[in-house]
């Protein structure tokens, strides 16, 4: 069972260990076991899930948004166990992150209980081939007719792309240059065509996707014409701590199978953990693996109480805990030796899934932006 001592820290409240309670219960008892059928394995995550009731934790209700120290719990938990269950997690609330925070009341009746039951898969539709996930460059264009908007265009590497039943879709409108000129659509994936599968490291359902001449009605629209870069920098603003959460759980999951595997790995008379170098490793690996959770749960209790502006925490808790899984588990694997590199192996499995997330989840030179451009207008006010 992973540590779970800081959970007695005053960023929570008695809910949130009752929570962590019971993801850890589900986890070792409910967690379904992989098919190899990885469309099949990961639907049947979300509704596995959703039947569970933790899907209800990343869609906002009647009065609040989701809770963002749940959702981190809810992340870091997961990972520990599975990559996959936790990409089924935090996709459906990215993908209806927008309808969450800015759709209207009808658009939240629609959407928000499939997602929430697990009966509905979402998806987060912004990247794009030639231009990534640069919102200024977007192609993809919408134009209004009539009581129609029409959708002409391109994504790519969009997640649960292929087995999603809608896509939260940005394209131009022209409202203004770059990313001004931006608006957020829900599309029912009915509409949309699956072009290419994406074969990744990590693997989970990824796809490129067509706008050919897509219509949907004219109140599929989030928000107001033009404010879909706003609506995006605030879905993933909410989720962005959790990316560093799941990092937490992958990185924890190394430290727990560094230990298992150095107090068992006999070296002649002595075991692997009576050397003192791989004593150093692990200490180093706690203390990363500690200084990570102070970091996201400060930015997560910052984020749910509000009154502060927590964009440079949150953007160091997921710079931090990216950082330091990828070297944790580093550490784990080269401590494993041969084995640390071969297929079935936890660490090796684990060395696969937190690279995928430090790309798919946006890069680190984003956060230290983020973080560069907070201090400077602290010491320029």
């Amino acid at each position: 069972m992973p540590d779970r001592s800081h959970l007695s820290w005053p960023f929570f409240e008695p809910r949130h260990r009752e929570l962590a309670d019971k993801l850890q219960r589900w986890c070792e008892t409910k967690l379904p076991e992989p098919s190899g059928d990885l469309d099949e394995d990961c639907r049947g995550l979300v509704s596995e899930l959703g039947s569970a009731g933790f899907l209800k934790l990343c869609v906002a209700d009647a009065k609040h948004r989701p809770d963002v120290r749940s959702l981190a719990i809810a992340r870091e938990t997961l990972a520990h166990h599975s990559a996959l269950a936790d990409f089924a997690f935090a996709m459906q609330g990215l993908g209806s992150g927008a309808i969450s925070l800015f759709g209207t009341v009808e658009q939240k009746r629609e959407w928000l209980p499939k997602v929430a039951s697990g009966e509905g898969v979402a998806a987060f539709a912004m990247t794009e081939p030639e231009c990534g996930s640069d919102a200024a460059n977007i192609q993809t264009s919408a134009m209004k007719d009539g009581s129609e908007w029409v959708l002409v265009g391109e994504k790519t590497y969009i997640s649960n792309g292929g087995i999603a039943d809608f896509y939260v879709t940005f394209a131009r409108t022209g409202e203004g240059e770059g990313a001004r000129g931006l608006s957020a659509f829900i599309v029912p994936a009915s509409s949309v065509e699956v072009v290419e599968r994406i074969d990744v490291i990590a693997p989970h359902p990824l796809a490129r996707l067509k706008y050919d001449n897509v219509r949907i009605p004219a109140d599929a629209i989030i928000g107001e014409p033009g404010e879909g870069f706003r609506i995006a920098m605030e879905t993933l603003n909410l989720f962005r701590v959790t990316v560093g959460a799941a990092a937490l759980g992958f990185a924890r999951r190394a430290l727990d199978e560094a230990l298992g595997w150095a107090t068992k790995r006999r070296l002649g008379n002595a075991t692997l953990a009576d050397n003192a170098v791989t004593q150093e490793k692990l200490a180093d690996m706690a203390l990363a693996v500690d200084a990570s959770a102070l970091l996201i749960y400060r930015a997560a209790w910052q984020q749910d109480v509000g009154g502060t502006d927590n964009r440079r925490a949150a953007a160091m808790a997921k710079l931090n805990a990216t950082e330091s899984a990828q070297k944790v588990i580093d550490s784990a694997v080269q401590m494993h030796g041969g084995a640390g590199v071969t297929r079935g192996v936890k660490v090796e499995e684990l060395y696969r899934d937190v690279r995928a997330l430090r790309i798919y989840e946006g890069a680190s030179e984003v956060q230290r932006q983020i973080i560069a451009k907070d201090l400077l207008k602290g010491a320029t006010a």
